[in-house]
């Protein structure tokens, strides 16, 4: 928990209390259902909540700003971003029933009332959102044709509506069809811990 302390000082109690629940809370359903890798758990608030934070470093979300994660695994970037940011909705999503439980009972243990989990194909959802948000799911020129049809129009935040992306080394092969309108952050530039030395978030506006 330092580690959210140290790079996010402002937390209120309430933000802090349900951070420090994560780890046993995932604990308690790792042993059942094998959401994270077991190497990485050790590292648990390093590599899955701070790296999902990365976002929160990039961009404030406006209050009433509609989210989807697509490919959540157990609930990364969601639910680290939904305490973090508790009057913006999220949505989470992944083709995996039994990880979808895991993140459907996580939110309902921390009362996250800003999250819904829904097991479905990124290519089924119908609704629209201000950002579509994922930890590498696949490479960009497969996942922008998946849910360009899902980013909302009308832009309410700092950062026009599209994909915010979490991915590690080198990118330049893969942003060449973007490379006139994609925004890539360093997180090496917030973070100094070796894990996210080559991390990045990469912002493509849709």
């Amino acid at each position: 928990m330092d580690i959210i302390q140290k790079y996010f000082p402002k937390l209120t109690t309430e933000q802090l209390e349900l951070y420090e629940r994560l780890q046993p809370l995932y604990a308690e359903w790792n042993a059942k259902i094998n959401v994270i890798s077991r190497k990485d758990f050790s590292e648990f608030y390093e590599r899955h909540v701070l790296h999902s934070l990365g976002i929160a470093k990039l961009v404030r979300f406006m209050p009433k700003t509609r989210i989807l994660d697509v490919g959540t695994g157990g609930g990364f970037p969601g639910i680290p971003l939904a305490i973090f940011f508790p009057e913006v909705h999220f949505h989470l999503v992944d083709s995996i029933g039994k990880k979808i439980k895991v993140v459907t009972n996580v939110a309902k243990e921390l009362n996250l009332s800003n999250v819904t989990a829904e097991q479905i194909r990124a290519e089924q959802i119908t609704g629209k959102y201000d950002f579509v948000v994922s930890r590498a799911v696949t490479r960009l020129p497969e996942f922008v044709p998946w849910i360009r049809k899902n980013i909302a129009g009308k832009n309410s935040n700092a950062l026009p509506n599209g994909i915010l992306y979490l991915k590690g080394g080198d990118l330049t092969e893969e942003l060449k069809p973007f490379r006139k309108r994609v925004f890539v952050q360093e997180l090496s530039d917030y973070f100094e811990e070796p894990f996210f030395e080559t991390k990045k978030v990469v912002h493509l506006p849709l």
